[in-house]
């Protein structure tokens, strides 16, 4: 064992058994933090250049599987890959990330998510790779990491991808491992709902919140999210704006009327309680 670094060999016990049932299983995972070889997991990928829509349905799907019970997989990737594994760490779930890279720390790619690495171990989480430390990422070794995100779960669901992406190469493996796809619909004039309009018409099941998951999986449906009330009048109107979808911060001082000022202080505040969520951009919406 070389950095906390674990080799688990497909003999092995410890072995994911849904990734043993896929055409070409690596022979060798290396595996940094715990693995159970019969969780149920699922896949949530997209693109490295999200929206902010695709910021919000990524943090509310990922995070509501996670509170259903579900190991959540992504590609540890910037973009929706990375909030996937965030919103399951804020709900202290468990994610695996699947990385084409090696797992120590000088190759590990990217930079930017080192941080995260740290906080999906901390939260009994695990990184895999099939690729020995010091294994730098070429174009070769994350597409073919992609079977293993499809592999080791019960299905995958698509948020934003473009007509040519690792996301489709995702979802394409999938199918031929009789994984389930699901994608999330969005605008028709955004290249980044082009991928999953394609999956949508060839057969992907079309989602809207986690729900439509857990039925298509047989398994039981999440229970009503958190209703958040607010402590003052001026925080069940911000509430009452958001409840429907996000918002620029100039959109919710017009539905509310209040002064921004009181906005600015409001949305402040119920960040910090977890009630409301910046998506960037002064884009908030309601925390989930």
């Amino acid at each position: 064992m070389v950095d906390d670094i674990k080799i688990i060999n497909i003999k092995d016990k410890e072995y994911p058994s849904f990734l043993k049932e896929i055409p070409n299983p690596p022979e060798n995972l290396y595996v940094k933090g715990g693995l159970n070889s019969e969780e149920l997991c699922f896949a949530i990928v997209g693109t490295r250049r999200y929206s902010s829509y695709g910021k919000q349905v990524a943090l509310e799907i990922a995070g509501d599987l996670a509170e259903a019970g579900l190991t959540i997989v992504s590609g540890f990737a910037p973009g929706i890959d990375t909030f996937v594994h965030q919103a399951t760490i804020e709900r202290n779930r468990r994610t695996i990330a699947i990385l084409g890279t090696g797992l120590d720390e000088k190759s590990i790619y990217p930079r930017s998510n080192f941080k995260l690495m740290k906080k999906i171990i901390e939260t009994g989480g695990c990184l895999i790779s099939e690729y020995p430390p010091g294994t730098r990422g070429t174009k070769f070794t994350f597409p073919q990491r992609n079977r293993i995100i499809s592999g080791i779960s019960l299905g995958v669901l698509v948020i934003e991808s473009k007509e040519k992406s690792g996301s489709l190469i995702t979802a394409n493996l999938a199918i031929k491992q009789r994984r389930k796809v699901f994608a999330v619909p969005g605008s028709i004039y955004s290249s980044n709902s082009r991928g999953c309009h394609l999956l949508i018409k060839n057969g992907a099941r079309l989602v809207e919140n986690a729900n439509d998951i857990l039925k298509e999986l047989n398994l039981s449906c999440l229970t009503s999210g958190v209703k958040h009330v607010g402590k003052t009048p001026e925080e069940n109107l911000v509430l009452e704006a958001l409840k429907e979808e996000a918002l620029y911060i100039d959109k919710i001082i017009e539905r509310t009327k209040l002064n921004p000022a009181t906005v600015n202080s409001v949305l402040t505040i119920m960040e910090i309680e977890g009630k409301v969520r910046s998506l960037g951009g002064n884009i908030y919406a309601l925390y989930k």
